[in-house]
């Protein structure tokens, strides 16, 4: 059996609301099928797409408790359970290990931020207090703290620390890591642009946004890069660029999930500071949806 979390596309899936805000359950539930249906290979639910920065320790607890019932084991379930407060990821961790959860997603500390020490510390902390797979996320683009390949190496020593959803957009360093760590930390793309090469370079597959919109061509991006068929993943890639893009043309999730609205998914608005996309920009993810054929 594969020690992989899971191999392929992941989707950070998309947190649907009511207009007041609270949880669409239901709709959350046809969207974890759709995914599923669709050949989605994992589903990580309350992270940044998720909205997870804007939910309670309630909520947060309550939307990973759905989605693994939901799933059913039809695919692995990874929960977002990342703090800048050491303590308080460690509780959520654990937490989410009760409730079910195959592995966690754990973002680097924010705001206040850390040294290289700081990290693995922080790390070792939470990995000692759960008996469940860890994903590191390393977006230095949110956090404003990087991971960097030796510190890697030191916290892949963990057998808890397995892999990581790497967003850092340096190819160079992230090379330098799967040098230093080898078959220690398995490595996910953390953004639909570099799906394919990070797959081609070695990695395990993608935690995608993109996948919300099109959970089917985000599989086969990946499948065809994993069946050694680069040409072919490379073609998706390209076909799929201007898509992948623009569902990052305003701060994420607020694309995604006016693209998922558009598509006919309730997914209702974006919890403040989050505001609406503009309406030169709602045209512009219209008019490219369209040209896409996902909608008329």
């Amino acid at each position: 059996m594969s020690n992989h979390i899971f191999t392929g596309s992941g989707v950070a899936v998309v947190t649907p609301m009511n207009e007041d805000g609270s949880i669409n359950y239901e709709e959350y539930g046809r969207i974890i099928d759709f995914q599923i249906e669709n050949g989605t290979d994992a589903i990580i639910a309350c992270g940044t797409t998720g909205e997870s920065a804007t939910m309670s320790g309630e909520e947060h607890c309550a939307v990973i408790e759905y989605t693994v019932k939901r799933v059913n084991g039809r695919v692995p379930v990874i929960a977002g359970a990342g703090s800048n407060d050491t303590h308080f990821a460690a509780e959520l961790s654990i937490e989410a290990e009760k409730l079910g959860a195959d592995a966690l997603l754990s973002v680097t500390p924010y705001y206040n931020k850390t040294s290289q020490s700081g990290l693995i510390r922080h790390y070792n902390y939470i990995a000692d207090r759960v008996n469940i797979p860890i994903i590191l996320y390393n977006v230095p683009s949110r956090t404003g703290c990087n991971i960097k390949p030796e510190t890697y190496a030191e916290l892949a020593k963990h057998p808890n620390i397995r892999a990581t959803k790497e967003a850092n957009g340096d190819t160079s360093a992230l090379v330098r890591t799967m040098a230093l760590c080898g078959d220690d930390l398995d490595v996910y793309s953390g953004e639909d642009s570099q799906a394919f090469t990070i797959t081609a370079m070695g990695g395990q597959g993608v935690i995608s946004v993109f996948a919300n919109v099109c959970p089917k061509e985000s599989h086969e991006l990946i499948q065809k890069a994993l069946d050694g068929d680069f040409k072919g993943s490379f073609a998706i890639q390209k076909k799929y660029i201007e898509l992948m893009d623009i569902l990052f043309s305003d701060v994420n999730p607020i694309p995604v999930k006016a693209a998922m609205n558009l598509l006919g998914y309730h997914c209702g608005p974006c919890r403040l500071p989050l505001a609406p996309m503009t309406d030169a920009g709602l045209e512009a993810l219209k008019a490219c949806l369209t040209k896409y054929g996902l909608i008329k």
